[in-house]
């Protein structure tokens, strides 16, 4: 099959599984050749490289050059998740299942093999007339890098047009093992199309280090390249290519760094002030506004460490909409952008945003407070990143020392000291937050109220510990330990739980929230646990894969309940709904086990199994029928 023949079948079949790619393919297939330290380098048939690579970024070192002097940084950085952010395709980088694995998607079929070290990918047109697709109509190409190594991985195939990578169309569950469908893994509408995602303008910004994008509008082509994939020293330190020079130069010279006072050129966070190295993880870890002035995709950003991130990319706030002329365009065009990312209230709502919550923070507008206040990159374990003398409350009575006398705290949050309630996070940075099938803590430092429950939907900290509490028993208690005023409730808000009320009434973020709560310990141990099998249930039938997928989880957290054969990426109009043969099973399995009483106020009832599906029914029916689509 000639090569040209082969690339074209390549951009068909990629855009199969979503609109939205308007590139026009490029002639040449890619060819293999193999290199020594990056598993393979991918050219046209012009000799032209299709994967992004390494290179020499003026005035960046690279991570290898900080090395020599920073070993144990270095080490303690190699084992993060920063660092994971974007790999090559090789040994130990993938997770994902290459072994002799069969996808189906609409007429697509890929076989993913491995050939020694490399991952390949072959697709077969299965539209053809044929039951086995012909050379003709199939084509195979190595993978060209993977994302994340963390919840899930996401792949990237070689498209032509320079080195552009468009997203495989499935992606790599870590915690299930699994392969599903990537446009499963998002909270978004069901059957709302997945436009396939290009590496180098959507990801190359901040999971790779100075990413030079180098995309040609005339030829709509890419030459991207990189001082090293994934976040590196450079990303937080700056470009150290000068730092390096001076070091190698006091070297030679057997003077001590500081001998003379020597301006180190190269920036440590922990020395600026807080609002300057809070930006430096605002740069990735925000919403912001990307400035045409900037120049993207064509050029870099010019953001670099230790400078004001407000001048090149502002961080969008809602709060400041008139301060922000900017975005007043981009509103009228888009009218629920916002939604998309924040709560009603401006409060944050999808994960790696965590800057945009910081900055509305009071501990923040004290001037003292920084990401630094509590995560370190270097002393810390990977998974959250928190620095190890910032576990617990620790990370609070740095600035609130009247709270490490334990009879002040019980007074303040009015549970035993040690226990989940008395942890300052659990009421003050609860889980509201949503990202990569997961509730994340809100990095807006607030407290709970019921007003702000009823005025932005987002659930309150208490109702989300305590899940088998009505809203009102809330309001109750709010108003007698801290004096707030209690707000107008409706009916509803005093007859069920609260949890039970927005995992199955709410919108679909709010669903997604609730179920992931009912499988985190600190409430299932609060609550009781008898009883949460039975919402859940109800949940595997949602209309949207991701709460689906949440609810799977919770439900496996807490046994072996699930339906054989249950799959949540499975549309439930396209099979049968499993959540009255579950109840079932839950009901016969409740009769038999000794567990704590099932709270009435939950609206759940093993011995009324009908009467506990119409209560479900009529919460589900009052759902707010305006499409849900969260972008992480």
């Amino acid at each position: 099959m000639p090569a040209s023949a082969v690339f074209l079948l390549w951009i068909a079949l990629l855009a199969s599984f979503g609109a939205g790619c308007s590139r026009e393919p490029s002639p040449g297939a890619p060819t293999v050749s193999k290199t020594s330290d990056q598993g393979w380098s991918a050219e046209s048939g012009e000799g032209e490289e299709v994967l992004p690579r390494v290179a020499k970024v003026p005035t960046y070192a690279g991570s290898e050059e900080c090395k020599s002097c920073h070993e144990k940084q270095h080490v303690s950085w190699f084992q993060s998740y920063h660092r994971t952010m974007t790999q090559l395709p090789i040994p130990g980088a993938v997770q994902a299942d290459f072994n002799n694995v069969t996808l189906t998607n609409l007429e697509t079929r890929y076989i993913l093999n491995r050939k020694g070290d490399e991952y390949w990918i072959r697709m077969e047109n299965l539209s053809a007339a044929s039951a086995t697709p012909s050379e003709e109509d199939a084509a195979e190409i190595p993978l060209g890098l993977v994302t994340g190594s963390h919840h899930m991985q996401v792949f990237w195939v070689p498209v032509g047009h320079g080195n552009a990578q468009m997203g495989f169309p499935f992606t790599w569950l870590i915690p299930e093992k699994r392969w599903v469908p990537r446009n499963t893994t998002f909270l978004r509408p069901p059957g709302m199309e997945h436009r396939p995602e290009t590496w180098n303008h959507v990801c190359a910004r901040c999971h790779a280090t100075a990413t030079q994008p180098n995309y040609d509008r005339t030829t709509k082509t890419w030459r991207t390249e990189v001082a090293d994939f994934g976040i590196a020293c450079e990303a937080c330190h700056g470009p150290g290519e000068k730092h390096a020079a001076q070091q190698r130069e006091l070297q030679r010279l057997s003077l001590k760094p500081d001998a003379r006072g020597t301006n180190l050129l190269i920036i440590h966070p922990e020395k600026l002030n807080a609002h300057r190295s809070s930006q430096i993880c605002g740069y990735c870890h925000s919403m912001k506004w990307l400035d045409r002035k900037e120049g993207w995709p064509e050029h870099p950003f010019t953001f670099r460490p230790g400078q004001d991130l407000d001048q090149s990319t502002p961080v969008i706030r809602p709060k400041e909409i008139d301060r922000q002329p900017w975005l007043h365009s981009v509103l009228e065009k888009n009218p629920d952008l916002l939604n998309d990312f924040f709560w009603p209230d401006g409060m944050i709502r999808v994960s790696g945003r965590e800057y945009n919550g910081l900055i509305e923070s009071p501990c923040y507008k004290g001037g003292q407070f920084s990401c630094l206040s509590c995560h370190s990159m270097h002393q810390s374990e990977p998974n959250d990143q928190l620095a190890h003398d910032r576990q617990s409350n620790q990370a609070c009575i740095q600035c609130h020392d009247q709270f490490r006398i334990e009879s002040v705290l019980a007074a303040h949050t009015r549970h035993l000291a040690g226990s989940t309630g008395s942890a300052c996070y659990n009421c003050h940075m609860p889980h509201t937050t949503y990202g990569v099938l997961s509730a994340i803590r809100s990095h807006q430092v607030s407290s709970p109220t019921v007003k702000d429950h009823l005025a932005t939907g987002r659930p309150n900290a208490c109702n989300l510990c305590h899940l088998d509490k009505t809203l009102a028993w809330t309001s109750q208690h709010l108003t007698d330990w801290h004096g707030h005023a209690k707000p107008e409730l409706r009916e509803e808000h005093s007859a069920i739980s609260e949890s039970v009320r927005l995992g199955l009434g709410g919108d679909a973020g709010q669903r997604a929230l609730i179920a992931w709560h009912f499988g985190w310990e600190p409430a299932v141990q609060t609550a009781g646990k008898s009883w949460i099998p039975a919402v859940l249930a109800r949940q595997l039938d949602d209309p949207y894969a991701a709460v689906r997928c949440v609810a799977e989880r919770s439900l496996r957290s807490l046994g072996d309940l699930i339906p054989g054969g249950y799959d949540y990426t499975a549309e439930p109009s396209g099979r049968p709904r499993v959540s009255r043969t579950l109840a079932q099973a839950w009901a016969s399995k409740l009769q038999t086990t000794k567990t704590d009483p099932v709270p009435a106020s939950t609206g759940v009832d093993p011995m009324n199994l009908e009467g506990m599906h119409e209560r479900f029914e009529r919460l589900e029916s009052q759902r707010d029928p305006r499409p849900v689509r969260l972008r992480e």
